[in-house]
């Protein structure tokens, strides 16, 4: 009997240092959709003010979700403030009848769990695309932008086209043209919330113009994008150059690789913890990769420039001399170069480029 009294007794008091425990761990939505489409790729942001700075990481998992991809499980959090910090997660859905996860949060001090918190998930209205139409290219779209484009001859009867698209929170991976019958993804490239794709395809000859629509998020309306088909002789123009360098995506991707550096100096310099000075160390290292300058070279006499890193690609010309280039990319046996005396860019074959 007394036993089971001091047995019970140790019981209740686990259960009420337990629930009199302080918490140091609070969750709350800061952005959230009030509408999406199927295809539609979307940010939820979530906020997490931590009441204690004995910790080490956070970390987060998804529940009971159906029918939508989580596309960045793994986003790092990001300290806003003295005891606030954000996440930025990305979502697409794949059906009409989904569910949204809930999201469990725990606050860790090395292997010790020291909190955990369940954000309920949130019912999100989902609306069908009313008007489906020849032009429409599948994208779903807070806005798209057409930063460059360039029109060569194909052959006798076609003409081939690269663009170069940006976007936000869009679903561009699914980006297809109708009645179109060639056409195809070069590159896709990803930063946060930005997608930005080099795509091409083949038009008849006479063809002045595409255009195709997307529906944008914003305006909850179809736009409309005009692509010029231009036949060029040269290479490339001022106004079509698709110098990798130039895209918003290398532009973000650079300047936030130095603001993730600043803001772990700071933290080191403040706080002094071991963890973040290693941090910092590597987020210097990924800044000043980042933003190294481009390799020069030479590329040989004879060598072909081609529009694409295929070896079945379109060549636009055939060099009459060495030129001076600057590498941009390397794909598997090709490289992208830009022409520094003449104005070009293109693919040549990694035995044509010798770097200085």
């Amino acid at each position: 009997m007394r036993k089971s009294l001091l047995f019970f007794i140790a019981l209740c008091s686990f259960f009420t240092a337990n629930l009199f425990a302080a918490k140091n761990l609070y969750l709350s939505y800061t952005k959230i959709p009030t509408n999406i489409y199927k295809n539609q790729k979307f940010e939820i942001k979530i906020e997490a003010m931590i009441t204690t700075s004995k910790f080490t990481n956070i970390n987060t998992k998804f529940l009971n979700y159906s029918n939508i991809e989580v596309l960045n499980p793994n986003s790092s959090w990001k300290k806003i403030s003295e005891d606030k910090y954000e996440n930025r997660y990305y979502f697409k859905v794949k059906s009409t009848n989904f569910t949204l996860p809930l999201f469990e949060v725990n606050l860790f001090n090395s292997n010790e769990l020291i909190d955990q918190s369940i954000l309920e998930s949130l019912q999100i209205k989902h609306s069908n695309i009313g008007k489906i139409d020849d032009r429409y290219s599948n994208i779903v779209a807070e806005n798209i932008i057409l930063k460059a484009f360039k029109t060569k001859q194909y052959n006798n009867d076609n003409a081939l086209t690269i663009i170069d698209l940006d976007a936000i929170n869009s679903n561009l991976s699914d980006f297809k043209l109708k009645n179109v019958e060639e056409q195809g993804l070069s590159s896709i490239k990803e930063w946060e919330n930005i997608e930005n794709i080099v795509y091409y395809f083949v038009t008849p000859i006479f063809q002045k113009n595409l255009i195709f629509t997307y529906f944008n998020t914003s305006t909850n309306s179809f736009k409309e994008i005009k692509v010029p088909l231009i036949l060029q002789n040269e290479l490339v123009s001022t106004q079509t150059d698709l110098n990798p360098n130039d895209s918003t995506f290398e532009k973000y991707k650079k300047i936030a690789a130095i603001i993730v550096f600043v803001i772990f100096l700071l933290i080191y310099i403040w706080k002094r913890w071991r963890i973040v000075l290693i941090l910092t160390i590597i987020s210097l290292v990924v800044a000043v990769l980042y933003n190294l300058p481009n390799k020069k070279g030479v590329i040989k006499t004879n060598s072909y420039i081609y529009i694409l890193p295929t070896k079945n690609s379109t060549i636009f010309f055939k060099t009459e001399k060495d030129e001076r280039v600057e590498a941009l990319e390397k794909r598997e046996n090709f490289v992208k170069i830009l022409g520094v005396d003449s104005d070009f860019i293109g693919w040549v074959k990694e035995d044509s480029f010798e770097e200085n």
